[in-house]
């Protein structure tokens, strides 16, 4: 009899799933990521049988962005398609391309409140009016990673601006070590320098409102400070730069060489194995001399996105798909395995009621941040091609550090050849 009962429910559960509609999710994530991924997309098939979730690595960021739009172009998208931060532009503007998350979510039936979501996570994969265009997934913050010992040895507290950092970088020379390191100078010195700074980056409302006629902001006064301050911090031995390649400069952090490292709030999972010291985090720095500094930050990471092209049955599914992993319980989840910020203000709650924080305070450090009031200007940006600005920029920026060219000469050239991309975009954007 309890053999009977058994295969028939093998049986129903069999059946339900053979008719489930099945949904694929291509993403660029491997390792730990990747691993996390598939275990949400199991939890997803197992909490009901009308939909089959399967998530396909396709490489790298841009190696999963360039697949998404080959596919596109010859009909063979997927129903969900992660695209990291500065490719953005390139899917939103895309014609056609890809469904608005908050559209798919409420034609489903779901309601949709753009206000569950954190201060730094709710505009960046948004429209001009604020419409959900992607989905935030894997979020995280540039934040300040603190060497505490190093600090308790140079009699110094951490710097909140920089300011202070430049009145504490000789005492932390003197103890020993290098005062500051950095991992990507693009996203945590330029992008964030102009929301943590509340200055605009781009024209046309930092080119949410048109991709015709956006142009860069590098060359203003407080950017080029911040570079040239950069510069001298790096020829007196206050800023170590070695190369534009993100593990380059983590690297002699985890060492013990480095008190304070830029960083982004997702490396804290890996950290805890991998520094050869205690360690502490807060926000990243701002210029108190700049009116109106200290705003929130925006997200790096990336968002998911629904692909058009699709049957009803498939999109109610990406839609049940998205409630899913916007879930509370789901969000802290992946807070948890992966060290990136939950995104929502619910999941956020949960967290601090289960006290994670007060197990590990610097995973929080990252959702405060993103929490800061937010400004004009610290949004985010919306701009095509920029994976390829961001390429300049970093030539550029290793240039400065050669000694190769000035700073001033290096903003002029970023401008006129992003400026030049920008242009280009435009075009192929109608």
């Amino acid at each position: 009899m309890i053999r009977n009962i058994l295969a028939a429910s093998l049986l129903l559960s069999t059946s339900a799933h053979a008719f489930a509609t099945d949904i694929t999710w291509w993403h660029g994530m491997g390792g730990k990521n990747q691993e996390v991924i598939n275990q949400i997309a199991e939890k997803f098939n197992a909490a009901q049988d009308a939909c089959s979730l399967t998530p396909v690595s396709k490489g790298t960021y841009e190696e999963a962005l360039a697949a998404g739009i080959a596919a596109f172009r010859s009909g063979e998208q997927p129903n969900i398609l992660q695209v990291f931060d500065a490719g953005a532009a390139t899917i939103i503007n895309a014609n056609g391309a890809a469904i608005p998350a908050e559209d798919l979510i409420t034609q489903a039936g779901y309601e949709f409140d753009r206000e569950s979501f954190i201060e730094g996570v709710r505009y960046f994969y948004a429209d001009a009016d604020g419409k959900f265009v992607g989905m935030p997934f894997n979020s995280s913050a540039p934040i300040m990673y603190i060497n505490t010992a190093a600090l308790e040895k140079a009699g110094v507290d951490a710097p909140k601006t920089w300011e202070e950092f430049e009145g504490i970088a000789p005492a932390l020379k003197e103890a020993g070590y290098i005062p500051l390191v950095q991992s990507q100078l693009t996203w945590e010195f330029t992008e964030n320098f102009f929301s943590r700074n509340n200055l605009q980056f781009a024209s046309n409302n930092n080119g949410y409102d048109s991709v015709q006629g956006t142009t860069l902001n590098v060359t203003a006064p407080e950017h080029v400070m911040m570079y040239e301050k950069l510069k001298d911090w790096y020829d007196n031995g206050y800023f170590g730069y070695f190369g534009a390649g993100w593990s380059d400069n983590q690297k002699p952090f985890e060492e013990d060489k480095v008190a304070l490292w830029i960083g982004s709030s997702g490396s804290f999972g890996g950290l805890q194995s991998s520094a050869q010291m205690p360690f502490s985090a807060t926000f990243l720095p701002y210029w108190d001399s700049i009116e109106g500094a200290g705003t929130n930050s925006f997200i790096g990471g990336a968002a998911l996105f629904a692909m058009s092209g699709k049957s009803d049955e498939e999109n109610k599914c990406s839609a049940d798909f998205f409630q899913f992993l916007t879930s509370a319980e789901i969000q802290y989840f992946y807070h948890q395995s992966t060290g990136y910020v939950a995104i929502t203000k619910a999941a956020y709650e949960l967290a601090k009621e289960d006290g994670y924080y007060d197990e590990k305070p610097i995973a929080e450090v990252g959702i405060q941040q993103l929490s800061l009031p937010g400004g004009e200007w610290s949004k985010g940006y919306r701009m095509g091609f920029y994976p390829q600005i961001r390429e300049v920029m970093e030539r550029e920026y290793n240039r400065i550090f050669a000694g190769e060219t000035t700073v001033e000469d290096a903003m002029k050239t970023i401008e006129e050849e992003g400026n030049a991309l920008l242009a280009r975009f435009a075009k192929t954007a109608g």
